[in-house]
């Protein structure tokens, strides 16, 4: 039975928020030993972005130390980049993390990511509650994830819960290891580690947040819908930067979308849209401006419906146009899980599914991969790692050519 974990060790963390206490959180950071234990809390659910609002930090001899970043980012940057910088990180769920504190100029020198090492070792539950239990026999006391983290102050019980999210963290990561390297994993997992890190490092450039992807944009395919719900998206992100709120709270996406694939004519038709807020007239006053303001604009200015052109892979909702297609990708998938099964992997994580799109449609619509050194320089040119083309080329071969 796993022991319960209800609080830190040593109390609850003081709440740091000052630039002198960020120079002693550093200073304290740089004394202690091995690697650190980080990971945020963030309000995407209520803000306006994914910035942290939380970050919390463990090594030891250092223990577990809570910063306050907001408002503060250029302090939190001075004083802990020179020394997070050049750390060993580990964090739960890599991906989620390293943007909002590559915000703030922190970056790792190397990693290892717990969520991600259970996946490849084969566990079933991999989020942190569980692999702390299942790994280490502690259960950890949680509840907060989705509370509104730019609430001040903050409340004890969810700085408890914060704390306790990096109080096993490296305990964990050193189970981890043990366990992918006596299952001949490790490298598997160290290439997936440096990989996250080029992704996410100071020199990659993330790509900006625009109408076109919006899920369910795929399906407006005439030029004054994809013009509406253009113009829609634009106010919906310069409302909800002004509010500094979530865009979901200005508008849904999916009423957004609505709106735009049935062109109301008038505020009346406008209310009657699932999702939109048809009671309030100021709501149904700006938005039908909005949609009357796209419909006017000169059509030459409408966005155009994407072609399959050459660089453009469709996705999979839109391979039933391309039977061929969909029937060798659903071959391609059926023999790959048998892969995963034997070798204890998830599937998505052997080749990611716009990965092996990509590679159905170059083979089979397009006819550019024709041997396998075809295969392994596309699957080279879309980021797969030398674990992931070793297990996925056999089948692709023999599925596909």
């Amino acid at each position: 039975m796993a022991v319960p974990l209800t609080s830190p060790t040593g109390g609850t963390p003081v709440l740091i928020d000052s630039v002198r206490g960020f120079s002693a959180a550093a200073s304290a950071l740089a004394a202690g030993r091995g690697p650190v234990a980080v990971d945020t809390e963030r309000a995407s659910g209520y803000r306006y972005d994914e910035r942290a609002f939380l970050i919390q930090l463990r090594r030891r001899d250092t223990g577990t130390l809570l910063l306050d970043p907001e408002g503060r980012h250029d302090e939190i940057r001075e004083a802990l980049a020179p020394v997070l910088n050049d750390m060993t990180w580990v964090i739960h769920a890599a991906p989620s993390d390293l943007p909002c504190l590559g915000q703030l100029g922190l970056y790792p020198a190397d990693l290892f990511d717990t969520e991600l090492a259970g996946r490849i070792a084969g566990m079933e539950r991999v989020n942190l509650a569980a692999m702390v239990e299942d790994v280490l026999g502690y259960s950890l006391s949680k509840g907060h994830g989705r509370e509104d983290w730019s609430t001040r102050p903050l409340p004890v019980d969810w700085l408890n819960y914060a704390a306790l999210d990096v109080e096993l963290l490296n305990e964990l990561a050193e189970a981890m290891a043990e366990i992918l390297d006596a299952g001949g994993k490790l490298d598997w997992a160290v290439q997936e580690f440096h990989h996250i890190r080029r992704v996410h490092g100071p020199r990659a450039t993330p790509a900006p947040s625009t109408w076109t992807g919006a899920k369910g944009i795929n399906g407006l395919t005439r030029p004054e819908q994809r013009a509406v719900a253009r113009e829609l998206w634009m106010e919906r992100d310069r409302i909800a930067r002004q509010r500094d709120c979530a865009v979901h709270r200005v508008l849904k996406t999916r009423t957004m979308i609505e709106i735009a694939r049935r062109l109301p004519d008038s505020s009346r038709e406008l209310a009657t849209i699932s999702g939109f807020p048809g009671r309030d007239e100021r709501a149904r006053a700006r938005w039908m401006s909005v949609v009357d303001k796209a419909r006017r604009s000169p059509r030459s200015s409408w966005p155009t419906v994407p072609r399959n052109g050459a660089e453009h892979v469709p996705g999979r909702s839109a391979l039933s146009s391309y039977p061929e297609v969909k029937a060798s990708l659903s071959r391609v998938r059926d023999a790959l899980t048998e892969v995963s099964v034997d070798v204890r992997v998830p599937v998505e994580n052997i080749l990611a599914p716009a990965t092996l799109r990509s590679v159905v449609w170059n083979t089979v619509e397009k006819g550019r991969i024709r041997s396998v050194g075809d295969l392994i320089g596309h699957l080279e040119n879309c980021g797969a790692r030398s674990w992931q083309i070793g297990l996925s080329l056999p089948v692709l071969s023999r599925e596909l050519l």
